[in-house]
């Protein structure tokens, strides 16, 4: 028995500093070893952690999130559908890597088409989804690059569709993948191809298998895409949504997919097991303003800015509203009329906006006059 308790007390400073090393890592945020990461919430765009995310690299596949946006705002204009007719070209068929095996002339619909860059980031069906959509594989690299800049991909650059090739000018970064990941993810429908597990094309005789692991393990997993060359290494993109709140995890340039799975899996649960997406406001009412010398008596009011923040798990959000009492005409639309502001623990997280929700002019001469004739005769 003492044998025991001496080992017992010998041991037990190592295990109280293993304790506060663990709390400390905790507070520093995850530890990954993928040399480039990013985790965002998509509703807010909220960066809850980084790692060298904005250091342009190869991206391999991770490429096609970009592909199949382009795709799915497509079919969500009405320019293509579904069911449409997909002809494979030569040069499509021509793609090695991940692929389908499409042979030239080949038909398939859009919907298999996409199924297959989902699932098993087929590079010919990426080349013939373009050619169809665009004419050329070129001329869908200029949309590509395009909705980048719209998007505010201030490091990417795309030379082709598939992420095949690395020619130098095909480069992202972790954050602007975060970017097009959140855009793409806005999309539901996308879901209903990149939660696909196992699937198949050609009446049953090609089997399909997702190379995104988490689809099948992790729960809530949502997509997204992998990606994979001797350059790039391994990539992922990773989503998952619970409760209502969705994540975007991207590591690039992963030693391994298994350790891309994991460090993307760390992301994932870290952001779930710490931060929750709240309301900035409580859905209260917000009362009506009185307007001074104004064309109407009052005028309603309305939360501008933000609705949403991302905040710590803990004690719920508290709310304190000040608001005028009255203001002089002219009201313009959007004009700040107050302040709601959202603390946590005594702690200020947020001021929101409390704002005009119409215009109300200014009396003229002879609304002023009319009204003051109108008080006159009610004496």
């Amino acid at each position: 028995m003492k044998r025991i308790l001496c080992f017992v007390l010998i041991l037990l400073p190592l295990f109280v500093q293993t304790a506060f090393a663990t709390g400390a890592a905790d507070k520093a945020g995850p530890s990954i070893s993928a040399p480039s990461a990013l985790l965002m919430e998509k509703e807010t765009g909220t960066v809850l952690y980084e790692k060298d995310a904005h250091e342009p690299g190869f991206p391999a596949s991770i490429t096609k999130i970009m592909t199949m946006l382009l795709i799915v705002e497509d079919l969500e204009s009405g320019r293509i559908a579904l069911d449409d007719t997909v002809t494979a070209s030569a040069r499509a068929a021509s793609f090695g890597g991940s692929c389908v095996y499409l042979e030239s002339g080949e038909q398939m619909s859009v919907s298999d088409m996409l199924k297959c860059i989902a699932v098993v980031s087929a590079n010919d069906c990426a080349v013939a989804m373009a050619e169809h959509i665009s004419g050329s594989e070129e001329k869908f690299v200029e949309r590509m690059n395009a909705r980048a800049k719209e998007l505010g991909l201030e490091n990417t650059h795309f030379s082709n569709c598939s992420g095949l090739f690395d020619d130098g000018a095909h480069f992202t970064t972790a954050y602007d993948v975060a970017l097009m990941s959140r855009e793409l993810i806005r999309h539901e429908l996308i879901k209903d191809y990149t939660t696909i597990w196992m699937d198949s094309i050609r009446d049953g005789e090609f089997e399909l298998s997702n190379t995104n692991k988490l689809a099948y393990w992790y729960p809530g997993c949502t997509g997204l895409k992998t990606g994979y060359t001797s350059t790039s290494r391994y990539c992922l993109s990773a989503t998952a949504e619970r409760d209502g709140v969705e994540y975007i995890a991207v590591v690039m340039h992963c030693e391994s997919s298994d350790s891309r799975n994991r460090d993307a899996e760390t992301l994932l649960d870290y952001a779930f097991a710490n931060y929750r997406l709240c309301r900035l406001n409580d859905g209260s009412p917000l009362p009506s303003v009185r307007v001074e010398l104004g064309r109407l008596d009052s005028v309603e009011t309305e939360y501008g800015g933000a609705q949403l923040a991302v905040l710590p798990k803990g004690p719920e959000p508290e709310y304190a509203l000040d608001i005028r009492g009255s203001t002089s005409a002219p009201v313009r639309k959007g004009d700040r009329l107050g302040t709601l502001t959202v603390s946590v623990a005594g702690e200020t997280v947020a001021e929101v906006p409390v704002i005009a929700s119409d215009d109300v002019p200014r009396l003229g001469f002879f609304g002023l006059f009319a009204r003051l004739a109108g008080t006159l005769f009610a004496l």
